[in-house]
């Protein structure tokens, strides 16, 4: 306590807390070393009328450890049970975390962490070593000397011989075994392992018998190995069970169901009723890429096949022009299962693939997609209301969160639906690179409605992340210009890794809130 009164006002925060760590360590050695011992030594008195603070929940703790929603990974689950004495599952751990419920009960439960009549110091902190606090203690703490202080003060000496604190110590010695372990491998050795340890955690997830679909989301969240990401994808879009004897079948019934659709509804394809639909798939094929992969005759069919099907079976909304940009993703993905990644898909000449292989590959697609398009459906039905919605929770979050940017935008009369409805029509498919759209739509598989919700805090994110971009431009053509060509060709992973954790951040913000949008 007297640590506290003494350094806090002077000293930064985490000074006091490395300070306080040190202290701790030096009183635990000696209530060890001496069971009579008692924490008066440290200037508190025996007879107190209140229990400290700090010994009533080191939970609350200034400096205490306390869960932080990340914001690259999704949200901490805490177990079902806790080992807290006398309760049990999450009213457990609510308890234990549970915020004041106001200022006068937080004062109350910290007051005596300083007292009322200590002044201020509002000068420039001063530099606090926890190893000269400790030898200023060593007197009120009997002076013992026993070995295991001697080894603890010895430790601590070394550090401060070395010319580094307790936490850089701790920095340094990790460094150095992150150095070593690119010696060992050579560079980049080490982002390797990492890769090869989260790899062979997929592969154990997914071997089953039975997969956790949970686990499976938070592993999926931050990104999936390539090798697993077709059979992930399938699972994370309830087209697979989570049981493995039962996933052959499974896909095996599908693909029939899906070969039955192809007989009963394709042929109606030139029917004066539906022809207009077929015309319009088949004009927009072509256009979704210029690349060659888009031209093929065999991706054309497909393509047309699954897209008009689709229409077919869901009359209420029938095809809408963006939507074969969502089929794309998926036909790579499972491409890449057959001849590598998805970007080789790109340069590949479908052609050569057995005719099996490929009816599989558009199956595959067909179930997958159906099932996306399922949680967002109206965005595509009559006058397009979800996308109306989604712009305009956009306008608020911008707004809220970058001022600047929305004033500069409304000035120069940019309406939002302008620019951002083919974000939300598409899914950010024509603004992003195929290999940045695909591990976004990792992100999105392992997201509660990832593809509706998630994907508005992601286009807020992707808006204000040209914020000093867009504020340079003077007049609404130039504006225009730049929003409906972002400079994201040379995006890669890491850029969609920064975009999903700020959009990550905004949820957390006003997803529980949103009245704060209104």
């Amino acid at each position: 306590k007297s640590l506290v009164r003494g350094h806090f006002c002077s000293a930064s925060y985490q000074q006091v807390y490395r300070s306080y760590t040190a202290v701790s360590r030096l009183a635990y050695v000696m209530a060890e070393s001496s069971p009579n011992m008692r924490p008066t030594a440290l200037g508190s008195p025996a007879n107190t009328a209140r229990t400290p603070f700090w010994k009533k929940s080191a939970s609350k703790l200034p400096g205490s450890v306390k869960p932080v929603y990340g914001a690259q990974h999704p949200p901490l689950m805490f177990p079902a049970s806790s080992p807290t004495k006398g309760t049990s599952g999450m009213k457990a751990v609510q308890a234990r975390y549970k915020r004041p419920t106001s200022f006068d009960d937080f004062k109350s439960q910290t007051r005596d962490a300083w007292e009322e009549s200590d002044p201020w110091d509002a000068g420039e902190p001063d530099e606090v070593d926890p190893v000269d606090i400790a030898e200023e203690l060593l007197p009120e703490l009997g002076q013992a000397e026993d070995s295991s202080l001697e080894r603890v003060s010895g430790e601590v000496r070394d550090r401060k011989g070395s010319g580094k604190t307790h936490h850089s110590g701790d920095r340094q010695q990790q460094s150095g075994t992150w150095r070593s372990a690119e010696r060992q491998h050579g560079g980049k050795g080490e982002l390797l392992d990492r890769d090869a340890v989260r790899l062979q955690k997929f592969e154990k997830l997914l071997a089953g018998p039975n997969t956790e679909l949970e686990e499976l989301k938070k592993l999926a969240w931050g990104g999936i190995p390539a090798a697993m990401r077709p059979t992930t994808w399938k699972l994370l879009s309830n087209y697979l069970p989570a049981n493995v004897e039962w996933r052959q079948s499974t896909l095996e019934r599908k693909r029939k169901e899906y070969e039955r659709f192809v007989s009963q509804y394709y042929k109606t394809r030139l029917d004066p009723q539906y022809e207009g639909t077929y015309r319009q798939i088949a004009i927009d094929i072509p256009r979704m890429n210029p690349s060659d992969f888009f031209q093929q005759q065999v991706i054309h069919e497909s393509f047309e096949r699954v897209l008009y099907i689709w229409a077919m079976r869901h009359p209420a909304s029938g095809y809408v022009q963006g939507i074969n940009d969502l089929l794309t993703p998926f036909y790579f993905v499972f491409l890449s299962e057959h001849i590598g990644t998805a970007t080789d898909a790109v340069d590949c000449d479908v052609s050569a693939l057995p005719q099996e292989t490929l009816a599989a590959i558009e199956a595959d697609a067909f179930w997958c997609m159906s099932r996306l398009l399922d949680g967002i459906q109206d965005n595509y039905t009559f006058a397009q209301p979800g996308i109306q919605t989604k712009v305009n929770r956009m306008k608020e979050i911008v707004k809220r969160v970058d001022g600047a940017l929305h004033r500069h935008i409304d000035n120069n009369s940019v309406d939002y639906l302008q620019f951002s409805f083919r974000w939300f029509n598409n899914l950010l498919r024509r603004e992003l690179p195929i290999n940045c759209a695909i591990r976004l739509w990792d992100t999105y598989q392992a997201e509660v409605n990832g593809f509706g919700s998630f994907h508005l805090y992601v286009c807020a994110a992707f808006l204000i992340h040209f914020s000093k971009e867009l504020k340079a431009k003077r007049d609404f053509q130039s504006l225009m210009l730049y929003l409906q060509s972002l400079p994201t060709s040379d995006w890669t992973d890491d850029d969609i890794s920064v975009l999903v954790s700020e959009a990550f951040q905004l949820k957390y913000m006003f997803a529980d809130a949103p009245s704060h949008l209104h």
